[in-house]
């Protein structure tokens, strides 16, 4: 079977070249395609991962897709559209809900998500509140033999480190010298492994990114319970 994604990263190229309302509507039956393709191939990767994190069964490709168009309104760069794919996967789906919750995110295209995050696989909690951050970081500290061993699986090891922001200095109420200082800075909790068209262009695509999401479950496992837990 012939793969459908060196056409979906050419139509993407060609949208991102152009931001155009026009030639969008115009190309609209070759995008409303390649969408489908795309959101069956979803529900298949769905069903590869709900069978070891049923966070997520229930989910279906349609409910984990993100939008095309951007979203310009507090932005300077007013292109319409993302020249990129993306579903997110968690418990609240890609709710609002969803956007802080821990859980998994995929990126296919040649656009960029943000100045430093190519398209690629993640997991992770982004952008946590304060007081869910300041949760976290206690979690961490206390648990720390647990959260080191579960980040330095050799499984993890295809992953980059961690993604996002970190402060200059470690959070009020933790020494400058604390061992965990460099946890104690971080923003968000988050691994990110860059895949190219070559990972994509395969019609076994899901199944495969299912494999290498499998390794990020103990760490949004262990984000989450910190997250539930009662103090």
């Amino acid at each position: 079977m012939k793969s459908y994604i060196p056409h979906l990263y050419d139509f993407l190229t060609r949208l991102a070249e152009r931001q155009d309302r026009e030639w969008f509507r115009a190309n609209r039956a070759e995008y409303d395609d390649l969408r489908q393709a795309w959101l069956n191939d979803l529900d298949i990767l769905i069903a590869h991962v709900g069978e070891y994190w049923p966070d997520i069964k229930g989910l279906t490709g349609k409910g984990s897709a993100y939008r095309i168009y951007r979203d310009t309104r507090f932005s300077q760069d007013k292109s319409p559209f993302k020249a990129y794919f993306s579903a997110g996967f968690s418990r609240n789906g890609r709710s609002a809900a969803a956007v802080h919750t821990p859980g998994l995110y995929l990126q296919m295209g040649p656009g960029r998500f943000a100045a430093n995050v190519d398209a690629g696989l993640y997991g992770g909690v982004w952008q946590p509140e304060p007081k869910v951050l300041k949760k976290l970081r206690r979690a961490i500290v206390d648990n720390i033999e647990e959260f080191e061993e579960i980040i330095n699986a050799p499984e993890l090891a295809r992953y980059r480190g961690w993604c996002g922001e970190s402060l200059k200095t470690v959070p009020k109420g933790y020494d400058r010298n604390h061992p965990q200082a460099h946890l104690l800075r971080l923003k968000e909790y988050g691994k990110f492994m860059p895949a190219d068209m070559r990972y994509f262009d395969d019609p076994a695509w899901p199944e495969k990114v299912a494999d290498d999401f499998r390794p990020l479950i103990p760490l949004l496992n262990f984000l989450q319970y910190s997250i539930d837990e009662e103090l």
